[in-house]
């Protein structure tokens, strides 16, 4: 019959490298430590130790079986804190957002995870329509997405605004809407939205639909649109974070602009669901680290 107790005495054993100290420190006696580890080698029905004398080494079946121990009691920990609804640092988080959001906010919980080693985050890039149905089917306990949804299994609140970004070519010499139609666009998912919304705010007397822009091509992947512009090949609009994590930023510059425009991040998740206070902390975090942060555009 399986006896977590006998893994435990198991890895205690290896530790020590001593039946003696093994006792001592689990406060058995050594006859004790020995059943354990007999009653455990019946149990897998190898031998894990090759004994002379006092002293012992592992077999290969013992060095199998002291990994999976340490899986198996870490996994055993890990699940002990999920249960913690209350728990800030520990527990697993299921997230999932498109890639423009990630490219920041997945590298912001990697550095949640390093301070606190009993925090787990299963993070997942997908587009909007994808986060909403692994949602539903309850892969995923919040989503993030850049489109209002309307669902009456979910709710969806306004989380984050980001600004949006006229990015061109470093050499760029152009500001005016023909100039920008001269080189054309280079799309990728969201790109028309976005590129709609800032266009028509920015030059409302010229500027009627992306329809009359000449498309240089598209990736679904937005971490690579600026590669496309950085090599001269069009201009695009996507949000601040794509520009800052972005590689080629120096080969790129956004174009400065008199209106404003936000990208509008909205936190998506089951109405019935009711969230550990560990989503709260990460989410928070995040939104209070980007008001705070002021780093300057490059622009022309």
């Amino acid at each position: 019959m399986f006896n977590a107790q006998y893994f435990r005495t198991f890895i205690t054993l290896v530790e020590t490298g001593s039946f003696t100290r093994t006792a001592r420190r689990l406060e058995m006696t050594q006859p004790g430590v020995s059943q354990h580890i007999r009653k455990l080698e019946s149990y897998l029905g190898k031998t894990l130790l090759e004994r002379r004398g006092r002293s012992f080494t592992l077999t290969e079946s013992g060095r199998r079986a002291y990994d999976y121990a340490l899986k198996l009691f870490a996994e055993h920990e890990q699940f002990r804190h999920g249960l913690d609804d209350d728990s800030l640092d520990s527990g697993e988080c299921r997230i999932a957002s498109p890639g423009s959001v990630g490219l920041m906010f997945y590298p912001y919980i990697l550095g949640q995870q390093q301070m606190h080693p009993n925090l787990t985050v299963n993070y997942s890039f997908a587009f909007n329509h994808e986060i909403v149905n692994d949602l539903l089917e309850g892969r995923y306990d919040i989503g993030i997405v850049t489109e209002q949804v309307n669902h009456p299994e979910l709710t969806c609140t306004v989380w984050h605004k980001e600004p949006l970004c006229l990015v061109v070519p470093a050499d760029f010499a152009g500001s005016t809407l023909s100039e920008l139609m001269g080189i054309g666009f280079i799309n990728y998912y969201d790109g028309i939205n976005h590129a709609n919304a800032l266009l028509r705010a920015n030059y409302p007397d010229e500027f009627r639909s992306m329809t009359h822009f000449r498309h240089q091509g598209f990736t679904n992947e937005v971490s690579m649109v600026l590669d496309a512009v950085a090599r001269g090949l069009g201009f695009t609009v996507v949000s601040r974070l794509v520009l800052e994590t972005s590689p080629w930023q120096r080969q790129v510059k956004a174009l400065a602009l008199p209106q404003a425009i936000n990208e509008v991040l909205y936190l998506l998740r089951r109405q019935d669901s009711v969230l550990p206070k560990r989503y709260e902390k990460l989410l928070n975090g995040f939104h209070d680290q980007r008001l705070q942060e002021k780093t300057p555009l490059v622009t022309e």
